[in-house]
Order: C-alpha cells, then structure tokens, then sequence
C-alpha cells in the first residue's frame, strides 16, 4: 500500500490529439501500475474540434484513475495546464505532451530524482525527433535566450514532461502564455531543480501546433517575464529612469540652443528646439506614468481575480467551483 506523500497526479493538455490518446493512455497506465503508486491521470481538453473529448469520455468510463476536465474554448497549453493542476490532488505532479512524443517510461525516474531533494525536474530532450527548421532551431533559439535572460541555467525550457512538488507550484502564478518558462517561475520562488534526459519519440499521428512563431512569442513572453521578474513591484525603476533619461537630454538640448541664441546670437530656428520639447514633455511623462504605475500596483496588488480559463464540464469529480489561476492582467 502507498502512501499519499508517494501519490502522482499525471496532468496532460490535450488539442485534438484523438489518434493519440488511447495508445498513451495504455503506455501511462502500464507505467503507473508497476511503480505500485496509488495515482490519478487528468485530462484537460483545451477545446478540441476532432473528437478527442467523446476518446477522453470512453477512456474515463473504463479507468476509475482518469478525470477529465473540460474548457469552453481553446485558452492556450498554458492555461490548460492551470486548470489541470487545480484539478488535481497529489502532492507529487507530472507533466506532459498528449502528442506520443514524450515517454510516459520517464516519469519513475523523473519523480526518484524529484524525491532526491527537488522542487522541479525538468526533461531534456537531448536528442530530438522533430523538424530541423521548423521546430529545432526555434527552440535553440528560443532556450539560448531564456537561459541568458533569465539566469536559469537548464538546456530545454520547452518540454512539457516535468515533476513538481505541489507546494513549489502553489506559490507561481501561471497566466499569459507562461508554461514554458515555469522553472524560472519556480527558480523565482526559491525552487531547487534538476534535470535529466528523456526519450523522445517522433509524431505518429497529427500535427504540431507549433512553428517559427514560437521563436516571436518567446522573445515578447520573455521580455515582459524579465519586467514581472525585476520590476513588477516597482515600475518607477524603469519610467523614472526613463524619464530622468529623457529630462537629462533635454536639459543638454535646452543648453545648446541657450549657447547659439545668447552667445552665438543665432535667431533661427533648429531641430535642436524640436528635441529639447521632445525630450522634456517625455520625461515628465514618463515620470507620471511611473507614478501612477507605482500606486497602481501598491493600491490594488493582487485585489482583482479573474479566471484564465472556464470549465465547460469535468468527469470524476465533486460538484465543488472550481477553482482558477490568478490573473493579474
């Protein structure tokens, strides 16, 4: 008999991944059983349109472990992941890919490494069975900027199959489109982690749902996590010092034109004239927009609560609200 410290919560998002659902069910159920773990598998299906929920129904009906979730619409792998999180009820929680590619064999050794003294396992997908352009490079890319950026050093931030402790996810806010950067998340909170290779497999069936706009997104998603990360809490650090920037070069535009008028005695106009207003009316704009940031986030940090997902129906569990992810948008 397990005990409930050893219990797994196995958290996968799903879009249309109809093909791929019952054969990855059969490999986690015949991974989860012979570790002798009491365990459960959530199912989130983020909107799908291929009839990958009546699959979900018909796996739930034949497994007491499965609990389904599903959304109204499509909210995003992040949002999904929130939701199946929020659904589930063991301490220890994996993730991953419902697409083949991730190997449910991984997940013993991704939890024995969690129950070494980490907050967070993440896997590596050291050799990768995607395409070279599309998918490849863009993830190179993509976790070359993340690790200079963030300061978190794991070579893939992109995959999806991870182990959690649930106290360590209790304390980081998953909004946007954030899942990918969830170790630095953890890394924030004081979170210790590790990672290991994993094996990973080609698509059998479907198709990828991302592209070389994942590069794009990375580097947006990543600029406003550096600016939650270092100044959410006070905003006037990057206004004001853009606006005392911008008042300094006024100052120097303002000195200039003062030397050609009072000791060149140059009356015409210049462009000098032009930037010094510029400059000036920036920087005290900049200055009360940095103000007014500043009560913004002392004034209602955390006051208002809204759901970065809503649940259309669930399987296997009670009629309680269910709960949502904290959006401070």
């Amino acid at each position: 008999m397990s005990r409930e410290s050893d219990a797994l919560s196995i958290v996968l998002p799903v879009l249309d991944e109809r093909e791929n659902l019952e054969p990855l069910h059969a490999r986690i159920t015949q991974t989860l059983n012979s570790t002798g773990r009491d365990y459960e598998v959530v199912y989130v299906d983020d909107g799908s349109t291929d009839g990958s929920w009546q699959t979900l129904e018909g796996i739930a009906a034949g497994d007491a472990h499965v609990r389904l979730v599903r959304l109204r619409r499509n909210f995003g792998q992040t949002a999904a992941l929130a939701a199946g999180i929020a659904h589930s009820r063991h301490p220890v929680l994996v993730t991953l890919d419902a697409d083949l590619q991730n190997d449910p064999a991984d997940i013993p050794r991704l939890v024995a490494a969690l129950e070494a003294g980490n907050d967070l396992v993440a896997g590596w997908r050291r050799v990768r069975r995607d395409r070279w352009l599309t998918r490849t490079i863009p993830s190179q890319i993509a976790n070359y900027l993340i690790r200079k950026v963030s300061g978190v050093v794991l070579h893939d931030f992109g995959c999806t199959l991870r182990a959690y402790r649930r106290e360590v996810l209790a304390d980081v806010n998953l909004l946007g489109d954030m899942h990918r950067f969830l170790p630095v998340l953890v890394a924030w909170v004081g979170g210790r982690m590790t990672e290991i290779e994993v094996t990973h497999h080609p698509r059998p069936h479907g198709s990828s749902k991302y592209g070389l706009l994942r590069t794009y997104k990375v580097i947006i998603d990543l600029l406003t996590l550096k600016f939650i990360g270092d100044y959410s809490a006070r905003p006037n650090y990057v206004f004001g010092t853009f606006g005392l920037m911008s008042l300094l070069l006024g100052l120097a535009a303002l000195t200039i034109v003062a030397y050609r008028l009072f000791v060149l005695g140059h009356l015409e106009a210049t462009p000098m004239v032009f930037f010094m207003v510029v400059f000036f009316l920036t920087g005290i704009f900049s200055l009360f927009i940095g103000f007014l940031a500043e009560i913004v986030i002392r004034g209602f940090h955390e006051t208002q609560r809204r759901p970065t997902y809503y649940v259309r129906e669930t399987v296997g569990f009670r009629p309680v609200r269910a709960e949502h992810v904290r959006d401070s948008r």
